[in-house]
Order: C-alpha cells, then structure tokens, then sequence
C-alpha cells in the first residue's frame, strides 16, 4: 500500500520511517539547512516521489545539480554501494534507478523551453518590487498601469511600458489633474530601473507567447506527473528578478486554479529554493501577498515547499502555515546561530528519545530532523531520520543530453519563436504620428491666415516699426513658423491638440 512520499527511515539511534502522506503534502513544507547539510537531495527525492504518484513538480535548480532527474542513476561504483548500504539500513526495499519526465525552462531560452510573462500579467505591485521603486515611482506606474486599462493600451513587453511611461511624462500635468501628483523625476527613475532589468536580461522575460500554466501540470504515458526545472544558475546573478519571477508563477496558480477543496493528491507542488530572497527587504505589502497566497493557495491544490539555510529567513506567520518538515543540520558558530538553533528546535513537537536541538546541532550529510503532519493534519513528533538515496542521477546533465530532452519535449518548438503583436508601443507610435501630419497639414492654413491679415502700410513713422520689410515683427513671425515647422514645433502642436491621449 501507497503510504505516501517516503523520505527515509532509521537504523540504530534514529526512528521510523518517515512518508508525507500524499493528502497532507498540499499543506506546504520547509527543507531546511545550512550549505552542503544535503537539502538538494532531499528536493530531488521529494520531486522523485511526487512525480511518481503522479504529482507534477516545479522547481528551481540553482546549482544545475537537479537537471539529473532527467536521468536515471548508476548502479555502479562507489556511489551505488554506498546507496546500497543506506537502503539496507533504512529497509527500502523497493529501490530502483530511474529517470523522471522531466521538461527544462529558462527564461534566457539558452538552457530550456523559453519562459514569458507579459507586463500587464506581472502587475504593478510586483514589477516595483523587482524595480525596488519607492513610494512615490510605485505611484506613479500606478497610474501608468491605469491608462493603459482606460485607453486600450495592452502592456506586453519593456518597450510598450517605456513608451507608455514617455507619454505619461509628456502629459504630467494634466495627468496630475485626474489621478494625483505625477512626477517627471519619478518617471525619468523608473525608466533608469528597466534599463539595468534590461542589461540584468530582464527583457527576455517580458513578451509573447506567455507561458501556459496548463503546460506546468502535464503527465506522461505512465501517469507519472511531470518536473518541471528552471533553470536559475544564470538566473541567481539577478536575485530580485529570480524571486519576483517565482513569486509570479506562484501567484498565477493561485490565482487562476479552481477550487479543489482537501484532494487525495496535490495538483502541483512547487518548490521555491533560496526563499530568503523572497522576503530579503520586502516590503510588508508584499510579505502580507505572500502569507495570503500561501494560506489559500492550498486549497487550490498546490503545495509550497520553502527551501532555505535557516527556519528564521520565513516570516513567522509563513512559517507557522508549513506542516511537513525537514531540517538539516544547522551550525551555532555565532550569537544569532545560537538563537536560530533554538527557535528551530522549539517549533516542533518534542520526542522524549533525544534533545531536538542536539539533534539539528550533530545531524551528518544525508540526515535530518523530521516532522510530518499525520492523521488530522496533526505534526508528528520529531525524529532523526536517514534519507533516502535518489533513483535518478545525482548531479548535473552534459549539454548534449539537455538537449536531448529539449528536442523530445512534447513543447518542443511552442515557446522559442517570440511574438510581437500590436500593443501599447505601436498604438502610441502611430497616434504621435498621426498627430506630428495633422499639425503639418494645419502649417499652410495658418501661413495663409497670417498673410491675410496682415497690416496695411503704415501711414506714419510710429507704426512702421510693425510692418517694414526686414523689421523685427517680421522677423519674429517667420521665427514662429520656422519653429513650428521643425521638430519642437510638432511636439508643441501635438501636446496641444493632446493627440497622444486622443479619444479613441
């Protein structure tokens, strides 16, 4: 009988073995421990276990380490003896080597499927956290986002938010009248802030075709479910731009899948890696988005499983929401490592066989501290436990076999070619030229206006300094039309006739 993701067990001085029960794994998780303690194993079994019962995974792979489940590991050499031994050990008896459906995305489009979202999907409140705008520039592209809703203007991509952003700076005044305070300053820093997203790569993330969530929950022919592996060694050069696309995706599940109510399996489970980076000055608006999506997400069907050094880089309230518990070992070299220790051990259900913070403190490679929720979502007491080995390989792909599994993924070829339809950009390119003919063609009528009115000879000296041929109002009359004619005039003439904002 299926008992559920079996993370491990125990021999001599550790406890019994340890499942996730399949339908308590949507009430979210944390894989915790410091650097080389074991917790991209634990993520890799994790995703092998879900993907076999038919669960598809998202994941992050930082360090390229997890592209392995694509492959199915070696059942020789040291490795395979010592794998062998901890089986043994744990009596997993069921152990064998496979390989995983597994389907690769990199929002670069270098090492997987290219993965979009549109400007108009990432939303204000997520695109100033990654911009680190202030107060004032979040109110600002605010407003930004506003026109684009009120005058028919679809955010794609980074130069539709820039040229919207031009034509909000142009018309500050009057926009000023209609919605508050619109700065040119304000303006001029948030198109400073995508300039360095632009050299960060970020544009490559912005654009068309968006990805499809429905293209994240597939199952192979076997009903195994599929895992998904952004590819995020590149990415983590940007770290704001890595957590605020997860952050996304996380809240486009949320928002966009139905109701499931307590399943006998997730729909999804979602792994987010270096969670600290998340919540790493976030301001407390986003940290309250982020404690909502987690508290309702479940009921969608997905679980989150937060990935991280110590418990302490979770906000307590998040913290407080994640049932099912690994802990690696976790290091007391300083006054906060002490105090990170202890919180740690406090927050799980104490096992009268040994010290919890002992155990988190002494813990080797490959062990953990675990709890688990039981029957009626109830945390199960704390024990040592042995993980146990992966079935795929443990380690990175060569390139040719990544692209291997590119070239065989049933989405092979639906993501690479980028569209650019109509959008925000075009719209205003054509309105502004629109406008720059129409106050070409009003230049002769208003010529021909001047001339008919203008001033008979003088009948005395006084006057004649208004009409003589070469005088100074003459001179200043054609330099109005010269102006007028050239570059500045145009955009004079168009701010007049307002033709950027023209009623559609």
């Amino acid at each position: 009988m299926n008992q559920g993701v079996f993370v491990g067990g125990g021999g001599e001085g550790y406890g019994e073995k340890q499942y996730l029960l399949n339908n308590y794994a949507n009430r979210h998780g944390l894989i915790a421990g410091a650097t080389g303690t074991g917790k991209t194993v634990t993520l890799q079994i994790l995703a092998e276990e879900f993907s076999a019962a038919g669960v598809p995974v998202f994941l992050a792979d930082v360090k390229g380490d997890l592209a392995g489940l694509s492959r199915a590991g070696q059942a020789t050499g040291k490795l395979h003896a010592a794998f062998a031994e901890r089986n043994a050990t744990i009596g997993f008896d069921d152990f064998s080597y496979a390989a995983f459906p597994t389907v690769f995305w990199d929002i670069f489009g270098v090492q997987g499927h290219p993965v979009r979202t549109t400007i108009a999907e990432m939303g204000p409140l997520l695109l100033s956290r990654l911009l680190e705008l202030s107060d004032a520039q979040e109110g600002v592209l605010n407003i930004a986002f506003r026109l684009s809703d009120e005058d028919g203007l679809p955010l794609l991509d980074l130069k539709d938010l820039r040229a919207l952003l031009t034509s909000v700076g142009e018309n500050a005044k009057a926009l000023s009248l209609r919605y508050g305070n619109v700065s040119t300053a304000s303006v001029g820093a948030i198109q400073r802030r995508l300039l360095v997203l632009e050299n960060e790569g970020g544009a490559q993330l912005f654009g068309e075709p968006a990805l499809d969530l429905a293209d994240l929950m597939r199952h192979d022919a076997q009903g195994r479910g599929q895992v998904n592996i952004l590819a995020a060694d590149v990415l983590m050069k940007a770290p704001r731009l890595y957590a605020t696309f997860l952050l996304w995706l996380l809240s486009e599940l949320f928002e966009e899948l139905p109701e499931v109510g307590n399943p006998d399996k997730p729909k999804l489970v979602f792994f987010f890696d270096e969670a600290h980076l998340l919540f790493d000055g976030a301001p407390k608006a986003l940290i309250d988005k982020v404690e909502q999506v987690a508290r309702l997400i479940r009921s969608k069907g997905v679980g989150v499983y937060f990935v991280t050094q110590a418990p302490d880089d979770i906000p307590d309230d998040i913290l407080g929401q994640l049932g099912n518990r690994v802990q690696h070992a976790l290091r007391a070299f300083t006054a906060r490592d002490r105090k990170a220790l202890k919180l740690a051990a406090e927050t799980y259900r104490p096992n009268p066989a040994f010290d919890t913070e002992e155990a988190i403190r002494t813990v080797g490679t490959g062990e953990a501290v675990t709890s688990m929720l039981q029957d009626k979502g109830i945390p199960g007491i704390v024990e040592r436990t042995l993980i146990r080995p992966p079935a795929s390989r443990l380690g990175p792909v060569t390139p040719k076999e990544r692209a291997e599994t590119i070239a065989a993924s049933a989405l092979s070829g639906r993501y690479e070619a980028q569209i650019d339809r109509q959008s925000a950009y075009e719209m205003l390119k054509a309105r502004a030229t629109a406008a720059a003919s129409e106050a070409e063609a009003e230049q002769p009528r208003e010529h021909s206006r001047a001339r008919r009115y203008q001033p008979s000879a003088p009948s005395s000296r006084k006057s004649s300094r208004y009409s003589a041929p070469g005088s100074i109002g003459e001179a200043l009359g054609q330099a109005v039309l010269k102006e007028l004619s050239g570059t500045t005039g145009k955009r004079l003439v168009r701010g007049i006739l307002g033709g950027l904002f023209r009623a559609r």
